[in-house]
């Protein structure tokens, strides 16, 4: 089969696990500004605001789900996502994203990135 043959797909959202769906929709909601716009038992989804061209972010609860450990270590659970969230200003987004209740790893493998 050719790419002639392929038929369009596209990725329109992101769904990450987590132990409570709308606590961490209404995290991003607040650290981004875009609002959440499906809230039901188990499912929240924030969806880019006017002509920003982000992804779609889901969030399914999972009543198994176990928080990554970073850096990871043998036998811990793995972080297999993270979002690259492009910022003019690092420093400001820091003290933002801990406003609005990230949390910081004193582990930073690199200078410019959280």
């Amino acid at each position: 089969m050719d790419d002639d043959d392929r038929p369009r797909l596209r990725v329109t959202s992101v769904t990450l696990a987590a132990s409570d769906a709308q606590r961490l929709a209404a995290f991003y909601s607040r650290l981004l500004g875009q609002p959440v716009t499906t809230d039901e038992p188990g499912w929240a989804q924030v969806r880019p605001a006017g002509s920003d061209p982000g992804p779609v972010l889901s969030f399914e609860s999972d009543r198994c789900f176990t928080p990554p450990t970073w850096p990871s270590e043998p036998g811990a659970q793995h972080a297999t996502a993270h979002l690259d969230v492009l910022v003019d200003d690092l420093e400001a987004a820091v003290a933002w994203a801990l406003g609005v209740g990230a949390q910081l790893d004193p582990f930073q493998p690199q200078d410019d990135v959280r």
